[in-house]
């Protein structure tokens, strides 16, 4: 395990990711994975498809690999379980003392905000497709990296 106190708040940023996204995907509706804002939008399939391209491609980008990921969206629920995978293996990857290919605050700015922006949209989406997610205590969470 790192010791590193930058890698833990990368890690806890993940976990926050991984915390608010269980809350915004949890008991959506059965037709909620093909709703969309409008015509032009991404549909909430293809948000939790990218938010998994965005964590997958974290974990080759932090080993110093550029994968550009765009995956075309598997079922709502292969998509859950490729979002919770991708989040355990770079969480496993921050975790260790190896070298990380570029500053964890690139990681911040870039791909976890991008994550965060992301499982926002699908709790708007989630109002407007009338199942709203219950109000959470998000300062008062027990957030633990690593337990996914």
């Amino acid at each position: 395990m790192s010791s590193d106190p930058k890698r833990e708040v990368l890690r806890h940023l993940l976990a926050t990711v991984v915390f608010r996204g269980r809350i915004a995907i949890a008991e959506a509706p059965s037709d909620f994975a093909d709703f969309r804002a409008s015509d032009s939008s991404r549909s909430s399939v293809e948000i939790l498809a990218h938010l998994g391209d965005l964590l997958q491609g974290s974990y080759y980008l932090l080993r110093g690999e550029y994968v550009e990921l765009v995956s075309a969206p598997r079922t709502w629920d292969q998509e859950i379980e490729r979002f919770f995978a991708a989040a355990k293996e770079l969480d496993e990857f921050i975790a260790t003392d190896l070298p990380l290919a570029y500053a964890v605050e690139k990681f911040v700015q870039g791909p976890i905000g991008d994550a965060l922006t992301h499982v926002g949209q699908i709790v708007l989406l989630r109002r407007m497709a009338g199942a709203p997610i219950s109000p959470v205590p998000y300062f008062e969470a027990e957030i633990v990296p690593g337990e996914f």
